[in-house]
């Protein structure tokens, strides 16, 4: 997907490809379970999570996959060995097919980042 130009998340999960709707519209929804506290916000063209002005999380569908972005160093680290089998960039959680999301680690991971404030990377 090019960079999107909705002004909010329901645009931008109108705009996705069928194939990718369901599993990203779920991915929302948790964000909003676990994210109390949080803004949900557009930001370069994503949806994002923000806590006192300072994007956390945030995800995107790509060309080739979705993308979560996970902006917290500290949370990165706490979760490194479960993160190590998985499509990894530097801030970046890539899942190729929406069938393969693992929304159980997901969970955990918006939980972890939702616990405390902490330092974006």
């Amino acid at each position: 997907m090019v960079q999107s130009q909705a002004e909010d998340v329901d645009g931008y999960l109108a705009e996705l490809p069928e194939e990718r709707k369901e599993a990203l519209t779920r991915l929302r929804e948790l964000c909003r379970a676990e994210l109390q506290g949080f803004t949900e916000v557009m930001a370069y063209g994503m949806p994002a999570y923000e806590r006192d002005g300072n994007g956390e999380i945030a995800f995107a569908s790509q060309k080739q996959y979705i993308s979560i972005y996970l902006l917290r160093s500290d949370v990165r680290e706490a979760f490194a060995e479960q993160l190590a089998s998985q499509d990894m960039g530097k801030g970046c959680l890539r899942f190729r097919r929406p069938e393969k999301i693992d929304f159980a680690l997901l969970r955990d991971l918006l939980r972890a980042t939702a616990a405390r404030a902490g330092k974006i990377c």
